[in-house]
Order: C-alpha cells, then structure tokens, then sequence
C-alpha cells in the first residue's frame, strides 16, 4: 500500500468573501464603515452608562457590557478581514485557533449575557419594588462574569479540540476567518467527533439562553395580559423592544450558521450570516437602543449640549 506524501501546515489561507478585485475595494469601505460605526456606537454608549447619572441602573450596566463584548467580537474578525481585502490574507496555525476561540468565546458570552438582559426586564416589569433588590450590583456583575465564564469555557472546548486535528496539504479556508466549521474540514484525520461536538455544544447553548429569554418575555407577557392599562402594557412593551430586535438578531444569524450541517452549500451561506453577525449586528445594536430608547436618546442630546 503507497503511503500518501503527507506535509505539516503551518499557516492557513483564509479565502474571503470573494475574488473580484472591484467588489473586494467595494467591501473594504463598507465594511471599514460600519466597523467605525460599530466602535464609536458602543463606546458611546459604555461612555454614557458610566458617566450618566440617569442611567445608572442595571439594565444599562448590562448594555453597557453587552457594547463591550461587541466591540471585542467584531475587532476579533473585521481587522483580519479588512486586510485580506487589500493584501495576500495568511495566519498561522495557532493565530488561526486563537482567533477561533476568541469569536466563540466573546459570541457565547453575548448571548448568555442576553438572556441576563430578558431576565432584567422581566424583574422590572414583573416586579418592579424588588427590581432593585433582586438586581443589584452584585447580582448584574456576577451575571456578567457568569457570561464570561460560560463562553470562555465552551470557547476552550473547540479550540482545544481543534489543536489536536493533524493538518497536512490543504490549508486553504473557505471563510473570511477561522470558523471552527470550515477549519475542521481541513484536517486529514476524521472530525466526526469534532462536529458532533459543535452541533451539541452550539445547539445546547443557543438553545438554553434562548429558550430563557423566551420564558422571561412569556412570563412579561402573562403579567401583563393580567393588567387592564393599555397603556402601562405599551410603555412596558416599549422597554422590551430594544432587547427583542437584538436577540432576533443574533440568534436569527447564529442558529443559521451552527445548528445545519457541515457541507460546501452551508459554509458558503454561513459566510453571508458571519458577516451578519460579526459587522451587521454590533453596528445595529447602540443604533437600535438609541434611537428606541428615550433615556438613551436624553443622556446623548445632553451629552452633544455639553461638548457644544
């Protein structure tokens, strides 16, 4: 039997979004765009949390971690990206795992850090003399760190098994970074055990911290099919609706990409839904509570008085 001429990679070719030179300039600004967009956005809005009397309360300490993680989740891809669009795009076989950690490990905390946030509205308007006993500080910082630790360790678990893969011949991935999916594919050995992995890890995560945020707006809901104020229920629903297009967001894209199956047709969509979620939606995020929140929008216009 003829052995097989097996060579070590190391470094990987991510391949991008595309080949065309004229819609790789295309994408290169709009995407620079919204990348700006997406830091000054949230750093806006982590300014105005901490420094605004007004919003001091924990809904807005949680916003304000949630803009944290998406300036952190874009920088982890966008940067790489960017540079692939102009230049020959290389990362090592470490780099390559470090940058997949990362994206899961600041993507899994957003979402746990989002059911934290559903839970914060369900006290307030479910229970709104112990809202500020039962959300203290303490409890919003260890709802936070909880967030932290939760996608640190889930992170751990591909990164750790995708170290383990033997890579040799293909280095070529067909995404704009390492997604664990497309990475996987590359290695010679079997990876069944790898994507099972993915699914049942992915699957379970999303599936919990969304099932929670879907079991805080029901009870929301039953609470206040019980009240007879159309108007308390519309002002109720309006502190919700922020929260809601944003999970509709995230989950929308994040479940397209991790719960189909690994094959040619999937990675090439799941490209489209990355860049949903790593450039699309933490732009939209400090936009969508902006403009859809009035204590948001009286602490920005102070805040352009004073620099006026």
């Amino acid at each position: 039997m003829e052995i097989a001429n097996v060579t070590s990679v190391n470094q990987f070719i991510l391949m991008g979004l595309t080949n065309l030179p004229w819609l790789q300039k295309v994408l290169f600004v709009s995407f620079l765009f919204f990348y700006e967009i997406n830091i000054l956005g949230n750093l806006i809005i982590m300014f105005l949390a901490m420094r605004d009397p007004s919003l001091q309360a924990p809904m807005y300490f949680l916003l304000a971690n949630l803009s944290f993680l998406d300036i952190w989740f874009s920088s982890v891809t966008v940067p790489k990206m960017l540079v692939g669009f102009l230049f020959d795009n290389t990362i090592s076989v470490w780099g390559c795992i470090a940058q997949m950690h990362f994206f899961h490990f600041l993507g899994c905390a957003e979402g746990v850090l989002l059911a934290a946030m559903g839970y914060d509205r369900y006290v307030a308007i479910c229970s709104p003399l112990r809202y500020n006993t039962i959300m203290n500080k303490t409890f919003c910082t260890q709802l936070v760190f909880t967030s932290w630790f939760i996608g640190f360790f889930s992170a751990l678990i591909h990164s750790v098994m995708t170290s383990m893969l033997p890579f040799c011949n293909f280095n070529k991935v067909r995404h704009f970074f390492c997604n664990v999916k497309p990475v996987i594919k590359l290695a010679c050995s079997s990876t069944f055990i790898n994507e099972i992995t993915v699914a049942t890890l992915s699957g379970f995560l999303s599936t919990c911290t969304f099932s929670l945020t879907f079991l805080s707006y029901l009870f929301i809901i039953i609470h206040l099919s019980k009240i007879h104020s159309s108007q308390r229920s519309l002002k109720a629903f309006s502190t919700c609706s922020s929260h809601l297009t944003v999970v509709s967001l995230f989950y929308g894209t994040a479940m397209c990409t991790y719960l189909g199956p690994s094959s040619d047709v999937s990675i090439e969509k799941d490209k489209v839904a990355a860049v949903l979620f790593t450039v699309i939606t933490p732009t939209l995020n400090p936009i969508i509570y902006t403009l859809r929140n009035k204590e948001v929008r009286k602490s920005l216009k102070k805040m352009f008085q004073s620099l006026q």
